[in-house]
């Protein structure tokens, strides 16, 4: 079997993962994710880049602001102790709109596109690579990848209907060598082991 590199959008996958878990986060690992889909597609998984931003902090910073960081901090202090896991992080950006914040990623996609157009220079014996996300800004990049001889297989997930939660651009699917939709087992057989 030939090597691949899983290239993950945290913030899709959590948005992902709370809408199988109805509303509450699936607890899966994503090392035992990122070699489940892998195998499937007869790969064998070398390096994984994982993609996220640290949550907001204000500049009076409260309890529960310092809380969420001190948590997020623990959880890619471990995450990166995987050899085979890189880290990339953006930044996240708190918008006020209608008297409600919203918190929004920023760079990241930024981040997986500079990754992605150095696969032939860092890595030159991947022929197959595997995206998980859901955002057309990766349609230039992939078909660039195309023409250096590299494949792209998609895992990502749509809804039908005008008011659906999830769609995957049509531009995107096309793009790609191979379409994959993520369904809730591959969170679920993927356990994160308590140890």
């Amino acid at each position: 079997m030939e090597n691949t590199l899983v290239f993950l959008d945290a913030g899709f996958l959590s948005k992902l993962s709370k809408h199988f878990g109805k509303g509450k986060y699936l607890v899966y690992d994503i090392v035992k994710f990122s070699k489940n889909i892998s195998n499937k597609q007869n790969l064998v998984c070398k390096k994984i880049f994982y993609y996220t931003a640290p949550p907001f902090i204000s500049g009076k910073s409260s309890k529960n602001e310092m809380k969420r960081k001190g948590l997020y901090d623990n959880f890619i202090s471990k995450l990166s102790k995987n050899k085979d896991l890189v880290v990339r992080e953006g930044r996240c950006q708190r918008l006020k709109i209608n008297d409600k914040f919203e918190y929004v990623q920023k760079g990241v996609d930024s981040l997986v596109v500079i990754d992605l157009m150095n696969v032939h220079i860092d890595y030159p014996e991947i022929k197959k690579i595997i995206l998980i996300a859901c955002d057309s800004d990766f349609v230039p990049v992939i078909e660039d990848l195309r023409r250096k001889g590299i494949k792209t297989v998609l895992y990502a997930y749509y809804e039908k209907g005008r008011k659906a939660k999830f769609s995957t651009s049509n531009e995107l699917i096309k793009s790609v060598d191979k379409y994959v939709l993520l369904s809730k087992e591959e969170f679920t057989s993927s356990n994160l082991d308590k140890k």
